[in-house]
């Protein structure tokens, strides 16, 4: 489910004159504070969409679409009508922002009544009162790839100013994005390690409990939890957390990894 947040009322800036609401700086700036406050790429994408709206104005809506395993996901947007409009692209494989997405490009409707790409997802945009929309990519390198995809009521709404305001916008969301899809992989690699030493500990420990109990070696004590393993089919891991447990009467207590 993709998180709603409400955006800060900027209804006082025209979209399609495209006042930028601060210096160029300020939002590279903001983007910095945000990825260094946050814990998780989508809590940084999530207010990223509040950021986006408060520095485009003119009361857009607003949504991030990123790719999962290949499949488009609204991962965080200032409403639910934001979500709704990715929601029917999706649901048609095609649309503004999975153009965008896919082929790395801008992708501009000034007037949804005029527009003669995407057919079926045209009909129900305007249905619901879409009537310009502006979408561009969002570039976290090959771990994280997505769109920032801003929606208005109002035809024409994103002049060229509110164009040039968006794609400096999402120049510098794309670098924070990439730098929080590299953190948030190598958080995947450390689990993935502390995991991986902490089944080894308890493994450890069960071999040194055949040993004593077999007065046999290291790998014949492997080979017994092995085989019991494979006629159980069970997981050599909760083989060797039951004997520990069996002998010590309470469950195992691996070793903290070095560093912890």
């Amino acid at each position: 489910m993709p998180a709603y947040r409400q955006a800060p009322d900027s209804s006082t800036t025209a979209v399609g004159d495209g006042q930028s609401n601060g210096h160029p700086h300020d939002a590279a700036r903001e983007l910095q504070d945000l990825l260094l406050s946050t814990e998780g790429v989508e809590q940084f994408l999530g207010q990223l969409i509040e950021l986006a709206v408060a520095s485009i104005g003119g009361g857009i809506s607003a949504g991030v679409t990123v790719a999962r395993d290949g499949h488009p996901a609204t991962v965080a947007s200032s409403d639910e009508r934001a979500a709704q409009y990715d929601e029917i692209q999706y649901g048609y494989d095609d649309g503004p922002c999975l153009t965008a997405m896919r082929a790395r490009k801008l992708v501009l409707i000034e007037d949804m009544e005029h527009e003669e790409r995407f057919n079926g997802y045209r009909e129900h945009a305007l249905a619901l009162g879409v009537r310009s929309s502006l979408s561009l990519p969002l570039d976290g390198g090959t771990r994280c790839y997505g769109a920032l995809n801003l929606y208005s009521r109002s035809a024409q709404a994103f002049g060229p100013r509110a164009q040039a305001e968006a794609q400096r916008f999402t120049d510098e969301a794309s670098r924070a994005l990439n730098l929080a899809a590299r953190i948030a992989h190598h958080a995947e690699i450390s689990d993935q390690l502390r995991t991986a030493l902490t089944s080894r500990t308890v493994i450890d420990q069960a071999i040194g409990i055949i040993m004593a109990q077999n007065r046999s070696d290291a790998d014949v004590a492997f080979a017994i939890l092995r085989t019991a393993s494979q006629n159980r089919n069970v997981k050599l891991r909760i083989v060797a957390a039951e004997i520990i447990t069996a002998v010590s009467n309470k469950a195992p207590v691996p070793h903290r990894p070095f560093g912890e």
